[in-house]
Order: C-alpha cells, then structure tokens, then sequence
C-alpha cells in the first residue's frame, strides 16, 4: 500500500492545476478596483456596498476620495485594499510635521489592520488647480505623511501618492515624444518621482480617452478594430488611445529618469449618458470601454513601451453620482445605479450559475480537470509500485527625495487643456 506517495502526487497535481491558472488566466481580482464617490442621493449603507463588492463583484480594490470613517469601519475584515485621500484643501495643513502626524492618528490608526488601508492620496489632481499653495505643498505634503506612517510603523504597508490629469503631458503625440509640462518637470514632479522611488509608491494618472475623442477617433478610442496610429520614431502601431496615453507618460517619466517607477490607473471609465455634443454617451460605449479595458489591463500584453506587464486600475466609477456638478456625462459614469444593479453588463459582477460558469470554462482549464479527474481514478485503482513509476506519472501530466521649494508659474499652468478629466469625485 502505497498511500503517502498517491496522497502527495495528488497535492502536486493540485498545486499545479492552481499555479496554472495563475499563469494562465491572470486575476482580475488583483487588478481591478474602482473609485467610491459618494456625492449622491439614496446612497446604499457603507456596509452593504462592501458586503456587494465582496460577495457580487470582482472588485478587490476601492479608492475613496476622503477618509469617511463609516465607509473605512465598513471595510474592515473585507479583504479590500483600500486607498483614502486627502482632500486638497488639506493639504497645506500637512506641510506641517505635526498635522501629517495627527491626520495619521485621526484618519487611518484606528482602522489599521482591520481596514486594509494600502494608499494615502495626497489630493486629486492638484497641478491641474493652478493654485500655487496647493501645488507647492503637494511634496511636503506627502514627505511628512511618510513620516507619520514610519513613526507608526505602517510605511511599509501603507504607501504615499497623488493622482494627476493627462494636462502634466507636452508633445503627446507621437507617445515616444511625450514630455512633462515645463514648470512641472523640475519643481514638482522631478521631487515628486524621486520620494515615489525612494517610497516604492507608484505614480499614479487619471486617463480618459473619452475626453480625448471625436467622432473619427472614437473606434482608437474604444478598443474597436481601427487602422491605428504609428509612432515613426519607434515603429510601433498604436491600436487604442489607452496605450498611447498611458505610453506618453512613461516616455514624460523616462525623459527625466524615472521609468522604473510603477504606474497605476487611478480612474478612467465612460460615460452611460452624456449630452448631445458629445460622442459615443451611451451604455453600449460604456460598456465596451471598460469591458475592452479590463480584458487589456489585465491580458499581461502592456503597452508598445511597456510590454508584457498588467495595470493596476481603477474604473470611475462605482455610482452613478447625481448630485454632480457639470455637464451631463458627470453624472453617469456609473457602473451601478444606487440600488446596486447595473447600469449595463459591465463585466464587473461575479458569474454565479452553472451555466454562466460552464460558458466562461477555458478549454485549458477544462483539460486540466480533466486530467486530474482521470489521474485520481488511476491512483485509486493503481497507486504507483515503485519510484520509477511514480516518476513517469509525473511527466505525464506536466506542461510546461528631495522637497520642492519654488513654485510652478501660475501662467504655465493655465495653459493646460480644457479636454481632460476635471477633478473627478472631489
């Protein structure tokens, strides 16, 4: 009786079948978050939106535009990483040692651990303000919050960052040009990327294609088939304006040394409505953006610059928020209504039923089961007798930082494009 060696071939089988998958099918679940924005009517409880998120969705990571405490108690034992921002009127406060240590005290001690709190967001796009205060305290800012954190002991489970508008980008187009604002690339963000690197913190960007597009690129726009766009520097073709976008800001950050930083999404989405000037607000738009954009951040393709690599992202956002301000796509970028059910098939619910699950079964995973299924048969009518043995069996079933201390010309930061996302959620 050979029982040791069936019981842990099985366990490598097993094992093996799990790594598979990984490897295989990259997780969603690990990718893909989604901006909390709360400026709505007949908003569900906090807790019945992370209980929603948890049970319904394939969401694993939300980003809150404050640090409301009922949303962060709500989160506790979910599992959900969970970034908090600072709004930006805080922010000058914090340039002070002593506020960032009472903001850490106040706003995210008594929730961690429970509350897997990952990320601090010092404001949401600041430079695109034009306010010289806010925009001259964003490093500091940020510097004396790590410090809080590390007299905590939390720098090494909760990092620092802030969100930026695509207005920080010159010469976007070809990607491969791309270029910071001048203004922006020595006296903010130069220190900015360097506490990001000496952190281990991403930079973070808020790409929109929808506000980028028209009528002729909406197809560049929407992952649709399309011609696509060269790059003559580098040869390469770009088939959809996210890659070209994100790609931009690589060569921005590379251009002043700093390609090794991460880059996360922290929004992007598409409106479900919109008003009649615009193009492409409706829910079939909608949801073959975020659709087409979850199946590529997460495919492990990349961008041309940044190939063979997943994205984390954050889709804008969770509700449709009705008590926006602004034109009538602010208020529909909603993935849910405030009920919880969606606004369209938006790829983001869980798929629950035998015959769901069944359609969505990858041939390799089926043969995998398979596999395994007709292995544990044998085992139990035939456990190996000798190592050889056991040894073929196993062959069959393998296959293979520095402060900023001047100010940005106010001037310069007026000249940013009107066509960007505004300061979403604030």
């Amino acid at each position: 009786m050979h029982h040791s060696p069936s019981t842990s071939h099985l366990v490598m089988l097993i094992s093996f079948f799990l790594a598979s998958k990984l490897l295989l099918f990259p997780g969603v679940e690990g990718t893909i978050g989604v901006n909390y924005g709360t400026v709505a009517s007949n908003l569900p409880p906090p807790a019945q939106v992370a209980h929603f998120l948890v049970e319904s969705t394939i969401i694993s990571r939300v980003r809150l535009f404050d640090a409301d405490s009922n949303i962060l108690k709500a989160f506790a034992h979910t599992g959900i990483a969970v970034s908090v921002t600072v709004p930006n009127d805080e922010i000058p406060r914090l340039t002070k040692l002593n506020f960032a240590q009472q903001w850490v005290e106040n706003n995210i001690q008594p929730y961690t651990p429970n509350t897997n709190i990952v990320r601090i967001l010092v404001g949401n796009e600041v430079l695109s303000t034009a306010n010289k205060l806010l925009i001259g305290s964003v490093v500091p800012a940020m510097q004396n919050l790590h410090s809080a954190l590390f007299e905590a002991s939390l720098d090494r489970r909760i990092q620092v960052s802030t969100p930026h508008s695509l207005g920080i980008i010159s010469n976007s187009s070809p990607p491969s040009t791309a270029m910071f604002r001048q203004g922006y690339d020595t006296y903010v963000l130069k220190p900015l990327l360097s506490f990001l690197r000496a952190t281990n913190s991403p930079f973070m960007v808020n790409p929109y294609p929808f506000f980028g597009c028209s009528l002729d690129t909406l197809d560049f726009a929407l992952f649709r088939p399309n011609a696509g766009v060269l790059d003559e520097n580098t040869g390469h073709v770009y088939t959809n304006m996210f890659d070209a976008q994100l790609d931009s800001v690589f060569s921005a950050m590379k251009f002043l040394g700093f390609d090794d930083v991460e880059i996360v999404i922290a929004e992007t989405g598409w409106p479900s409505m919109g008003d009649s000037t615009q193009v492409g607000v409706d829910a079939k738009s909608a949801a073959e953006y975020n659709g087409n954009l979850i199946r590529h951040v997460i495919s492990g393709a990349g961008t041309p610059l940044m190939p063979n690599r997943t994205f984390e992202t954050y889709i804008f956002a969770l509700f449709n928020e009705d008590l926006k301000e602004g034109p009538t796509c602010e208020r529909n970028f909603g993935l849910f209504h405030t009920n919880m059910t969606p606004v369209y098939d938006n790829r983001i619910l869980r798929r629950t039923t035998a015959a769901a699950a069944a359609a969505n079964f990858h041939p390799v995973t089926c043969l995998l089961v398979i596999t395994i299924g007709f292995l544990v048969l044998a085992i139990n009518h035939h456990a190996p007798t000798t190592r050889g043995e056991e040894r073929a069996a196993e062959t069959e079933v393998k296959t293979g930082v520095e402060t900023s201390s001047s100010l940005v010309d106010p001037q310069i930061i007026r000249g940013e494009t009107t066509s960007e996302k505004g300061v979403a959620g604030a």
